[in-house]
């Protein structure tokens, strides 16, 4: 038998919780929880449970909507990582504890931006994020990719060093494996077409200029520029890259087309061999 005291103070929480719930029923799933208990078809330890687990989530909220504000008045500057992966992740997974899994991404990736750039079979291993949170992070990543790319796209390239690096540095700087992309430029040195063209390891990528003029051949591009990533977050090139650019130099220069850089893409820094003077070319203008 329960003494006589305990079920007293048993009871006198369970009231407590749910007269405090009540303040907080902004859904009819959390009314529906205190009409069962009410009408006494719960048990009472199963709609204490329940009631506890409403009002966490109704706590959620609260914190949900002091996010939102911050983003409605333009104070985004004030949020951080943490708040940011939360304030996206409840949009997918409205009814969770979100700070628990936001709490595993950053231990895990290190940031937000580390984060959203996360390979989806990475982002799977995260517990509690199913494929509803995976597919938010992945809508960022993408929509960043695009405003950037679209930044780009509007003007010719030999009009924005700074854009063109803020681009390359979105799309490529955290890969973790070796990607080769090559930028296609008409006449005015507009963007025609960014393409990954190959797909290799942490430190090596194959490159087969033949097919890169071929496809230039098709975008009627008069001129390119080869990019890749080192996952090592160091841009130097390696003598490989050297022998990447003069043998797409060679190539595409049979053809008429010109080769104005390779931009080769680390951590938030990048090596442009036209920069550093081993390029004949226009240069490119902050």
């Amino acid at each position: 038998m329960v003494p006589f005291c305990s079920r007293m103070l048993a009871a006198a929480e369970f009231r407590s919780t749910v007269g405090s719930l009540a303040n907080h029923c902004y859904t009819s799933g959390w009314v529906e929880v205190l009409a069962g208990c009410h009408s006494g078809k719960l048990s009472k330890a199963r709609s204490l449970r329940q009631a506890r687990a409403a009002l966490v989530a109704a706590g959620a909220l609260g914190h949900r909507e002091r996010l939102r504000t911050l983003v409605l008045q333009g104070g985004t500057e004030a949020l951080d990582d943490l708040e940011m992966l939360e304030l996206l992740l409840c949009l997918a997974l409205p009814r969770c504890d979100l700070r628990p899994i936001a709490r595993a991404l950053l231990a895990r990736f290190g940031s937000f931006p580390a984060a959203i750039a996360t390979s989806v079979a990475e982002l799977r291993r995260v517990p509690g994020l199913g494929d509803a949170g995976v597919a938010a992070l992945k809508t960022v990543q993408i929509a960043a990719s695009r405003l950037a790319r679209a930044e780009v796209a509007q003007r010719s390239i030999l009009d924005g060093w700074d854009r063109l690096i803020a681009y390359l540095n979105t799309v490529l700087a955290r890969e973790r494996v070796e990607h080769c992309r090559v930028l296609f430029l008409d006449f005015q040195s507009r963007l025609l077409a960014d393409e990954m063209i190959t797909r290799g390891t942490v430190d090596q990528v194959a490159l087969y200029p033949r097919e890169v003029v071929k496809r230039a051949l098709e975008l009627d591009a008069i001129a390119l520029i080869l990019v890749h990533n080192h996952p090592s977050g160091d841009p130097t090139p390696s003598g490989d890259d050297w022998a990447m650019s003069e043998k797409l130099r060679i190539a595409a220069g049979a053809l008429g087309i010109i080769v104005q850089d390779h931009i080769v893409v680390g951590n938030g820094l990048c090596y442009s061999f036209l920069r550093r003077g081993f390029f004949r070319s226009h240069v490119i203008d902050s």
